[in-house]
């Protein structure tokens, strides 16, 4: 009937066909948008580049520059005050709902020209996408009157809110709220979920902070990015091309010799390796030294271990106390947490010389070894055996 649209479509071809039109979006922002526009992790066809745009025109009135923009600083700014959306700073019911809100009042003229670089600025762009934004939606809108009837109204509906909620709500709030860590980066991005799928693989939060510059957003065997799918299987038809997904770091069993490429290496690789310093050296040295502890610090044992490998810069003051309090009274625990920081600080001292990273790193491996602790002893054997080529 007239009042169902030209379509003409039952309850579950609706619901099938919003779920396509909101996934098609979704995968616009995070391929077009996150992983080629903002990051420029990601090379896309013309075509196909200008197809993202165009629908996203259509469907959220977005502006690639703004976007772009606004993305920019909240890595550059991260969990501070200038952040344009942190749930630390600002709290998670604030960016939960008012995420769009946010946006619009971070895209500022100084803001899209200090970040906004290297953005679309052709005709179409100045003359039709920028200019009227308010034209996609409307035409959307008709559109989906014309096909969808009276449902066309629900449908528009859900397909405006869809990105308010889902990108800059869901993964601005709790993707910086709660979840897991699969790295210690600098500033509290948490993976959501290691399935990927509703929000095109952006719930792999934590791993997208640590790795900006990839591409691909999975990292663990059990994590599924389906934006990463979607950019192999553009690939295969030679409409995308990945950056860069990895570290340039190789393991190279055998290896025993320390070199400038050692170094480089690790510090490519840096926050893989202290993931595998907590699950080699912290993790089991901590298991060793539980029934040497009080009855006092006993209770505490998995705050202690998740602050023992947690980023400094993040432990709150009161649980400082608490590990400080605890290190000073077992000189084992002291030891690896001290040198996990000597480790760290290959990479965080500015200005070292290739040459005086090497030498520390060849002390600290010394020092390992000599600790008496067998899992520091193994892991500097570990470290040395890395390099920028794979085994010939």
């Amino acid at each position: 009937m007239w009042f169902n649209g030209l379509l003409d479509l039952s309850v579950m071809q609706l619901i099938l066909v919003v779920l396509g039109m909101t996934h098609v979006t979704i995968i616009s922002v995070t391929l077009y948008l996150h992983r080629h526009s903002a990051h420029n992790s990601l090379d896309l066809h013309p075509a196909l580049k200008h197809f993202f745009r165009f629908w996203l025109w259509l469907t959220t009135a977005q502006n690639t520059k703004e976007w772009t923009a606004i993305h920019r600083k909240h890595h550059a700014k991260c969990e501070t005050a200038e952040d344009p959306h942190s749930p630390v700073v600002l709290g998670i019911k604030k960016v939960l709902f008012e995420g769009a809100e946010l946006y619009a009042s971070a895209a500022t003229s100084e803001n899209l020209e200090r970040y906004g670089q290297r953005t679309p600025d052709d005709w179409i762009e100045r003359n039709i996408y920028s200019r009227h934004r308010a034209l996609g939606i409307i035409l959307m809108a008709v559109i989906n009157l014309a096909l969808f009837g009276v449902n066309g109204i629900w449908i528009w509906a859900v397909q405006m809110v869809w990105i308010p909620f889902w990108a800059a709500g869901v993964v601005n709030g709790i993707g910086h709220w709660m979840g897991y860590r699969n790295f210690e980066c600098t500033d509290n991005a948490r993976n959501i979920s290691p399935l990927g799928i509703l929000i095109g693989g952006e719930e792999l939060h934590n791993n997208h902070h640590t790795y900006p510059n990839s591409s691909k957003l999975s990292r663990r065997w059990y994590e599924v990015d389906i934006g990463w799918g979607y950019i192999r299987l553009f690939q295969a038809f030679g409409l995308a091309k990945p950056k860069g997904y990895r570290p340039i770091a190789h393991y190279v069993p055998g290896k025993q010799d320390v070199d400038v490429e050692t170094v480089q290496a690790i510090a490519n690789n840096r926050f893989d390796i202290m993931r595998q310093y907590r699950k080699r050296v912290t993790e089991p040295v901590l298991r060793q030294q539980k029934s040497l502890m009080d009855d006092e610090i006993r209770p505490r044992y998995r705050k202690l271990k998740q602050l023992l490998s947690r980023e400094i810069t993040l432990i709150k003051p009161c649980d400082k106390e608490t590990l400080e309090s605890v290190l000073e009274s077992n000189a084992v625990l002291r030891q690896i947490y001290e040198m996990s920081n000597e480790l760290q600080a290959l990479w965080r001292q500015r200005g070292l010389k290739p040459q005086d990273k090497l030498q520390a790193l060849m002390e600290w491996c010394k020092d390992a070894e000599a600790s008496g602790i067998r899992y520091l002893e193994e892991f500097a054997a570990h470290l040395r055996a890395y390099s920028l080529r794979p085994a010939a």
